[in-house]
């Protein structure tokens, strides 16, 4: 069977849709490169936000006229899936397979079954699986953990990804070894909430212990994504600093600098508290590189609450940030019970949070300037007379092309800084990969 997949949302996103293409591999199917060729069209959903749902619903009309044409099988999975607007979505257009994030190891009956398939149950079995090892690439993500137990008042995540659940530590080594073997030189820990890992298990290490761990086996680069700042101990701050191999970038949410408005949101610490994790952060590990999440707009927010997610960035000093407007969201407290504020109000908010942003990434990208960093060059850049990669604090870097002819691990010196990216040339190598440099 031909078959497509088209992916929206996260890191998470992306991992299960290699578990589902490693899986319909194994049953014979065929992957190819536009819908248009497709037998089976695999449309991986994201909810946290209402932009990817109204990508998803425009997608699934255009397949809705294909099926009229000619017989096409059209399959829904992700967070979307999950959800009762996903599954009315899923009902208009006409959706054969729909898997929620719990069923992703039912893909097989659902392709057998030949009718229309739908699970949304969870099962545990998803965390004992163990992926095939991407061919041919330098970075892969690694699920640790899924789920969360906290229950944020705009996040729908607790509802399409159901409660924690650790995956055991020998299946992750295993699947680290297996990555390192096939030429893998970085590897990111998956969860909604990395830091919670081991807390469901009795036995199992704690996130910490398992950074430990993942060093001891040698991969060069490891990273993870993401955190809540309440399970971002001591701990696991020293066994950042403690493990080489761990990368100096921390990706810590605040989504507030108001305690008024982080209070509404249910996100169980306070301004505070957050601080004296970047103090610690920085105390351990002083080049860390930091970025964050930010929510403008969420109801009930004041120009005085804003201020102080303004004044946060200033005691901060944040290399990069994701900063979204509030979208409310059906099926949580927050659309239930607090009145969104105008549209023009956010937007307003969110230029005058990305032009503080844009000054905080140049001041702080500056710090490197004339500095050496270890690269990872991924491939050809859109100009191709570079090539692009990422730092170990997950800076944007390009080099001329004819430097890094091939992807792998350089050394850089920085000789220019923008609020995007570092320029640099190529100081030496380390053991460039042997795959030919991909065009972007």
């Amino acid at each position: 069977m031909k078959t497509h997949i088209i992916t929206y949302g996260c890191q998470m996103n992306e991992y299960d849709t290699h578990l589902v293409k490693s899986e319909l591999a194994s049953l014979g199917a065929e992957f190819v490169d536009t819908w248009q060729e497709a037998d089976f069209v695999l449309v991986n959903t994201c909810a946290v936000r209402g932009k990817p749902v109204e990508k998803v619903r425009s997608l699934l009309g255009e397949l809705r006229k294909e099926k009229d044409r000619r017989n096409l099988m059209v399959g829904m999975m992700g967070c979307l899936a999950q959800l009762e607007e996903g599954q009315q979505i899923a009902r208009k257009f006409g959706v054969d397979v729909l898997l929620g994030p719990g069923a992703l190891t039912e893909i097989g009956k659902a392709i057998e079954a030949k009718s229309r398939f739908w699970d949304l149950s969870f099962r545990e079995e998803l965390t004992h699986h163990l992926p095939p090892a991407p061919q041919g690439q330098l970075s892969a993500f690694v699920s640790i953990i899924r789920g969360c137990n906290h229950h944020c008042t705009y996040c729908i995540v607790p509802t399409t990804r159901g409660p924690e659940v650790s995956r055991h530590p020998d299946l992750i080594l295993q699947e680290i070894e297996q990555l390192k073997a096939a030429g893998v030189v970085e590897v990111t820990l998956l969860g909604q909430n990395v830091n919670s890992y081991g807390n469901d298990q009795p036995g199992f290490p704690k996130f910490g212990e398992l950074l430990r761990m993942v060093g001891q086996i040698g991969i060069p680069r490891i990273k993870f994504t993401t955190s809540h700042p309440v399970n971002f101990t001591d701990e696991v701050i020293r066994a950042m600093a403690e493990t080489p191999q761990v990368c100096e970038y921390i990706h810590l949410p605040v989504q507030s600098g108001s305690n008024r408005v982080l209070r509404r949101m249910g996100r169980e610490y306070r301004r505070e508290w957050y601080l004296d994790r970047i103090r610690a952060i920085r105390e351990a590990m002083p080049e860390a590189v930091l970025s964050t999440d930010i929510i403008v707009g969420f109801p009930g927010e004041t120009e005085e609450d804003f201020q102080e997610t303004l004044s946060l960035y200033d005691q901060v000093g944040y290399d990069s940030a994701y900063m979204f407007i509030y979208s409310p969201r059906p099926g949580t407290p927050s659309y239930k019970h607090f009145q969104d504020l105008p549209r023009e109000v956010k937007v307003e908010r969110l230029q005058r949070l990305i032009e503080k942003q844009k000054e905080w990434s140049y001041k702080q990208n500056q710090r490197w300037v004339g500095r050496r960093l270890e690269v990872l060059v991924r491939g050809a850049a859109k100009d191709d007379n570079y090539a692009e990669g990422h730092s170990r604090g997950n800076h944007p870097v390009l080099v001329p092309a004819s430097q890094a002819p091939r992807p792998g691990l350089y050394q850089v010196e920085v000789k220019q800084a923008t609020p995007h990216m570092l320029l640099g040339e190529v100081v030496g190598a380390e053991e460039p990969a042997t795959i030919p440099l991909m065009m972007a």
